[in-house]
């Protein structure tokens, strides 16, 4: 066994119903003193009520999903206008975001406050949209400095929304298994992942309003990102990212129509991933445990049903063909990738993609 394995250096907080005290004794750790509270405004109240206790000089809700150039300049712009020294997120993957694209330039540190299971908060991973193009990179500088994860912060969580969240999380976790830097360790982790989402999302769904499968959620969510900021973008994530940034469709939603359909592509060239995945759920493969996790939550189906035109078929196919990773387990072609997204399209079984 040969491997390299680097571990991110954050503080990370489960804290049941005290994210505020929390959020406070941390800010008084790193030392900030001029806040910037990152939120949309549909979280707003929710993020003044757990910033309530510190120095906030300024609020900023302009965000807007995949992070666009020009909304990251102006959220950049304010922090430097009102001498920002940290900056607090509270929200989802476009608000930590958000945040990330600020301390990209101007170095702050970060307290992100997670209220769904993106997993950006957990990754060193940026991410910007121009001009029809997501662009991805690795920084430290972008990591934040302590997680705060309070499941009473997602109660409100749409159960709809939860499940599209979950099931990115669980896209982590899969293209963790085969993606360029994958290592023992993140498999271990992501397998984890596995079971733990696969245990939390059916208790979200039969109980929305219960704190122990949104724990579970939050954990799963926590350790997926935690595989996928070490192993890397695999060929799912390659995908999605064209679609998001190409067609501005739903994050959460289209990683959890395309993810059964990688897996069918991926799954025959990888056995001894296929294997991990399937001991994760408890089934006899992969795609058994997958497909009745998705059938036992109403899971999203097809990608006409988010915004995907059916042009944008043929149209995303030599992005995609750019992007995909070299290492993938089976050879990207022009043909595999556009039988993968009409069926995806289609919502037609994974089998059709395989």
């Amino acid at each position: 066994m040969r491997f390299e394995h680097e571990t991110l250096a954050q503080r990370v907080c489960f804290v049941p119903g005290e994210a505020r005290a929390t959020v406070r004794a941390e800010v008084e750790r790193l030392g900030g003193s001029r806040v910037m509270v990152i939120a949309s405004a549909h979280e707003a109240e929710l993020a003044k009520t757990v910033t309530s206790d510190v120095p906030v000089v300024v609020h900023h809700d302009e965000v807007v999903m995949h992070v666009p150039v020009a909304s990251a300049e102006r959220a950049r712009a304010a922090a430097t206008a009102h001498d920002v020294d940290l900056v607090i997120s509270v929200g989802g993957g476009s608000t930590t975001g958000l945040a990330k694209a600020v301390a990209l330039t101007t170095g702050v540190p970060i307290v992100a406050v997670p209220t769904t299971y993106a997993g950006s908060e957990a990754t060193s991973v940026w991410g910007l949209t121009e001009g029809a193009r997501k662009t991805t990179g690795v920084d430290a500088r972008v990591l934040p400095s302590t997680i705060v994860y309070d499941a009473e912060l997602t109660l409100s969580l749409p159960v709809a929304m939860s499940v599209a969240s979950g099931l990115n999380a669980l896209a982590h976790c899969v293209d963790s298994m085969w993606a360029p830097r994958t290592d023992p360790v993140d498999q271990a982790l992501a397998g984890e992942g596995i079971r733990a989402l696969d245990a939390g999302l059916p208790a979200v769904v039969a109980d929305p309003s219960g704190r122990e499968g949104r724990e579970q959620m939050l954990y799963g969510a926590y350790l997926s990102a935690v595989a996928f900021s070490s192993a890397g973008s695999g060929l799912h994530h390659k995908i999605c990212h064209v679609l998001g940034g190409r067609y501005a469709l739903p994050h959460a939603e289209t990683h959890a129509v395309v993810l059964p359909y990688v897996l069918a592509f991926n799954a025959p060239a990888a056995p001894s991933a296929e294997r991990r995945i399937a001991e994760a759920f408890g089934t006899a493969s992969a795609l058994e445990g997958l497909g009745r996790l998705r059938s036992a939550v109403d899971a999203p189906t097809a990608l006409r049903d988010h915004g995907l035109a059916e042009s944008g078929i043929d149209d995303a196919v030599p992005a995609i063909l750019d992007a995909a990773p070299p290492s993938n387990p089976r050879a990207v072609t022009a043909d595999g990738v556009r039988r993968l997204l009409r069926a995806a399209w289609e919502g037609t079984g994974p089998a059709d993609a395989s």
